[in-house]
């Protein structure tokens, strides 16, 4: 069962890493490259899709979140040693640099700007609007990004360490 909840973990993990990859270096690099106003536009239409709850979206978001906090349990009852090590890392920088900064920083950035109407905007309005998101959103989905493959990694290992 242990080895079950760490592999389904690591799966969970992996997507969401996948995920936040993908917006790193091919999503977030194209639409940064539009004007101001189809970079709101665009990212509002895609933040749309994330937060009208797909429910495979949600089932790897949220299930990458609660296969941490039980990977870290059950690690805590089954596990020691350098293997625990590892899933207790893994799992603390997964919800603290990965699900935390999601929820503190990155949507409600997302929030504020889905809550703009882009048309009734004047050219500074917008442009402020972006500025105010687009850097400090970059710089948590890097975090985000770093963390979730950190994670898995350690995740990984932990796996490698209680297959032997």
């Amino acid at each position: 069962m242990l080895e079950l909840i760490l592999i389904i973990t690591a799966l969970l993990v992996s997507l969401v890493a996948g995920f936040l990859f993908a917006f790193a270096v091919v999503v977030m690099p194209g639409v940064g490259k539009m004007d101001d106003l189809r970079f709101v536009e665009t990212f509002r239409a895609i933040d749309r899709v994330i937060q009208n709850n797909s429910p495979l979206f949600l089932l790897v978001w949220a299930g990458s979140g609660v296969g941490s906090i039980a990977s870290a349990v059950v690690g805590l009852l089954y596990l020691q040693g350098v293997a625990l090590a590892f899933t207790l890392t893994g799992c603390a920088v997964f919800i603290a640099l990965v699900h935390v900064p999601t929820v503190a920083v990155n949507v409600p950035l997302n929030n504020r700007l889905q809550a703009l109407d882009p048309e009734k905007l004047s050219v500074e309005e917008l442009k402020e609007a972006r500025n105010a998101f687009e850097k400090p959103w970059l710089f948590w989905n890097t975090v985000r990004t770093v963390a979730s493959v950190l994670a898995l990694a350690m995740l990984l290992a932990c796996l490698t360490t209680i297959g032997r």
